[in-house]
């Protein structure tokens, strides 16, 4: 069925149930059809329709998550503007052929507004609010989104210079894990009623978000939007709303077991959390499910693919998959190949490649990038891995994630994954930068596990006897935390100024 017919049809079978939670404010599922409604109409008065454009900067609110629907209902490219982007990569982000732009009083920055241009259909600083109090000319909700139009231009972090626009179609929605409740795998419908309360937070221009929101949805659940009062989302949101599933970055997971570890708060409500954005120590996986419970997932995607393997509570209790990235999802295939493309057996690790009906169809705007990573159907994802005896995928590190010292290929990932081997590293980051003496040298960030300080000699000693001389690190940093880019992920550019800026 085509995206977003599933969610509507979804909408109208219990109207009367919550869709939303803001404040003190409840919408109900009856009351998200109606603002996606008058949304759309007011939207096609404006012009918008199949193939057009609009991007959207707006809040978290139950508004803007309609004004996403209305602009698909309509057939759209819904481009998703993330918060944070400095202004070189807000304007590539704005210069991809929009239509209108649509933002809120709080994300209508004079930034973006330049960047965006005054020539939009929805007008300069044009909000859901503004787009409401049009008049209603009354038309029933009607899909014209067409099959093979982008629905979504998601870009990616960014994290390697410009950030790349991800062209996801409407028939690749129509095909995603998520969207389609009449075809969910067990762990998909697992989702669906474990997100029964559901922690939404962050921005709905990422693809992750949206992605874990739709089985809330779709699932007959709620999506509970927390007031910031001060203290941590998680888990002191968990307690306060009852919270039964959301995701989380791994960054956001550490800070949350600390507090955990200082503060009694009742996370006893959840069900499911799912892991993601970067990897996980054995070690630290293990601590986190012991203390929160078999309600711990991780997940590996990307925003190219989407969601493309998961570890499940059940596979962590039956000691199955550990250390690795977990199963692929049904209909998404992985074939790990050598430098010359061709695939590699069991156990043996190359690059992960993936195939699956939701993978993008390529970047927007970049024809040469898109024939680099897309051939013959399947998306070079640039990661290393294997596919052990059992299905599970383990990750080695990103192809070019690597660093060259004295003319040899050095991966970031697999030194990553030896020092937080080790009892006393809760996280480990390594990155390359510049040496005179070997051209680049290896530089390892250590977040301490609580109480402990691991000996630098014991961790340069550990990473030379299992990958050589060349990979142990130059420098290795001590550091209370990690910084985060706005995406959510862990800042290796920012670590290496912060702590080495002079390279």
């Amino acid at each position: 069925m085509l995206f977003p017919h599933p969610l509507l049809d979804a909408l109208r079978a219990a109207p009367a149930g919550t869709a939303f939670e803001h404040g003190d404010r409840t919408v109900s599922r009856g009351e998200l059809l109606e603002l996606i409604r008058r949304l759309a109409n007011a939207m096609r008065a404006a012009g918008l329709g199949p193939g057009r454009a609009v991007a959207i900067r707006t809040s978290v609110t139950p508004e803007a998550f309609a004004a996403h629907m209305a602009a698909h209902v309509l057939g759209c490219r819904v481009v998703g503007v993330r918060p944070g982007y400095p202004p070189g990569q807000l304007a590539h982000v704005l210069g991809t052929g929009l239509d209108a732009v649509l933002v809120d009083p709080g994300t209508a920055t004079p930034q973006l507004l330049g960047a965006a241009g005054t020539a939009l259909s929805l007008g300069p600083s044009e909000s859901a609010a503004d787009l409401l109090a049009r008049p209603d000319d009354g038309r029933p909700l009607t899909v014209t989104a067409r099959p093979d139009d982008v629905a979504a231009l998601t870009f990616t972090s960014g994290s390697t210079g410009r950030p790349k626009g991800c062209a996801i179609t409407y028939r690749a929605l129509g095909a995603h894990w998520a969207w389609q409740p009449r075809v969910w795998s067990p762990v998909a419908a697992a989702f669906a009623g474990d997100f029964e309360r559901y922690l939404l937070f962050g921005t709905l221009a990422s693809m992750v978000v949206m992605e874990f929101l739709a089985p809330c949805l779709l699932g007959g659940g709620t999506a509970v939007i927390p007031e910031d009062d001060g203290r941590p989302v998680f888990p002191y949101a968990i307690e306060r709303y009852r919270i039964t599933g959301s995701i989380i970055t791994v960054p956001r997971l550490f800070q949350m077991l600390d507090v955990l570890d200082k503060d009694e708060v009742d996370v006893g409500s959840l069900r499911a959390l799912m892991v993601s954005g970067s990897p996980i120590g054995v070690h630290r996986l293990a601590a986190a499910a012991e203390r929160l419970g078999p309600v711990v997932y991780q997940g590996y995607g990307q925003t190219e693919a989407g969601n493309v393997a998961m570890l499940t509570p059940g596979h962590l209790a039956a000691g199955q998959g550990v250390g690795s990235a977990g199963r692929p999802h049904p209909g998404v295939e992985i074939s790990v190949r050598d430098e010359a493309g061709a695939e590699l057996p069991t156990g043996r690790t190359g690059e992960i490649h993936v195939r699956s009906p939701y993978v993008m169809a390529g970047y927007w705007g970049d024809e040469a990038e898109t024939r680099d990573v897309l051939r013959d159907g399947w998306l070079r994802t640039r990661d290393l891995g294997h596919v052990d005896g059992d299905g599970f995928l383990h990750l080695a590190g990103r192809s070019r994630d690597v660093i060259m010292v004295n003319a040899m290929v050095v991966y970031a990932g697999p030194i990553e994954r030896v020092l937080t081997g080790h009892p006393g590293v809760g996280e480990a980051y390594v990155a390359g930068a510049p040496d005179e003496g070997t051209g680049e040298a290896v530089h390892a960030f250590v977040v301490p596990v609580a109480g402990r300080t691991p000996g630098r000699g014991a961790l340069a000693a550990l990473v030379r006897a299992e990958l050589g001389d060349d990979s142990v690190p130059k420098t290795i940093t001590m550091v209370p935390a990690v910084p985060v880019s706005a995406a959510g992920k862990p800042d290796k550019r920012a670590l290496l100024a912060r702590h080495h800026g002079a390279l």
